[in-house]
């Protein structure tokens, strides 16, 4: 591909609509069992060939070697010995270290934007090998969409989309540091379950895409407010607007409730900001573009113009 010729990309969020554990592996992670969806908050994601790898960010402090989008460039390299590099120029819209999955997003449209410029060709399963080793989520994002992830996160079984279309999510500002090992250390054996409840919505997913608040689930829910302050106060502020079936989105600290109707979302976000304060974003369900199957996320080329 020529250097004049820029790759963009949007990397979406997610939630989690289930969270189960089933238990810690011998390896240190844990298994876990989860509904995730895509959303249409998205950062961007730009690349272009270079000779040698860089990155840029809008948010300069995001701009280092451990940046999962740069570790992903790194790792994709190394796991197919390419000679070229790549700039990457990453656009952030999606709250950082905020359970939204904006990172390993990035880090996947990485992943998917090189194996086209540095024409890689590889499939699926061969870029998933290589995003289980940068991020629990970045084999997800691959795909995006509705999905039951299993494992550490490796297993992705692609669902039919979620019969769900307006949420808001709150994304409290909180600097938390090691939030998911804090969380995780909260979780005792008496909270892995064997991922019935994960299951069963899928399977309603599956007969027709009905997919109730009732059945969403956290794990760490109960934790949220021991790891992050305030987080208690936040949740009842969005309560009080007439919000239901609130939910934390992974580990934390965004949660997120169905909209019943655009109006209702958006009145919901604009008292949320406006009369509280809070970062709240209206979103709708985010889903890969055609057919529902296992393909990356497209890309859009330009030419820059010089």
């Amino acid at each position: 591909m020529a250097r004049g010729v820029a790759l963009e990309i949007e990397a979406h969020a997610k939630v989690n609509l289930t969270l189960e554990v089933l238990g810690k592996r011998d390896d240190g992670y844990h298994d876990i069992v989860s509904i995730m969806q895509t959303i249409d908050l998205h950062d961007l994601v730009s690349l272009r060939l270079s000779d040698d790898l860089t990155l840029a960010c809008d948010d300069p402090g995001l701009a280092t070697d451990d940046n999962l989008a740069l570790v992903a460039a790194r790792n994709l390299r190394d796991a197919t010995g390419a000679s070229t590099g790549a700039e990457i120029l990453l656009e952030k819209r999606i709250p950082v270290a905020a359970g939204l999955g904006g990172g390993s997003s990035d880090a996947a449209a990485v992943l998917t934007g090189l194996n086209q410029i540095w024409e890689l060709d590889l499939d699926l399963q061969a870029l998933e090998k290589i995003a289980v080793e940068v991020g629990s989520d970045v084999p997800y994002f691959l795909s995006g969409g509705t999905a039951l992830v299993q494992g550490r996160g490796e297993h992705v079984v692609p669902l039919p989309h979620a019969n769900i279309l307006w949420m808001v999510v709150v994304s409290p500002e909180f600097d938390v540091s090691d939030k998911t090992a804090r969380l995780y250390g909260e979780v005792s054996r008496s909270d892995y379950t064997r991922g019935v409840l994960t299951h069963k919505l899928a399977g309603r997913i599956r007969g027709g895409g009905d997919a109730p608040a009732q059945f969403y689930f956290n794990v760490f829910e109960p934790y949220a407010a021991t790891v992050f302050p305030e987080y208690g106060a936040v949740r009842e502020t969005f309560r009080g607007l007439g919000a239901m079936g609130i939910l934390m989105s992974g580990a934390g600290p965004s949660m997120f409730a169905l909209a019943p109707s655009r109006e209702v979302g958006l009145a919901w976000q604009l008292m949320l900001e406006r009369q509280h304060g809070l970062r709240a974003y209206l979103v709708r369900r985010w889903d890969p573009p055609g057919p529902k199957r296992r393909s990356t996320k497209r890309a859009h080329v330009s030419r820059e113009s010089r």
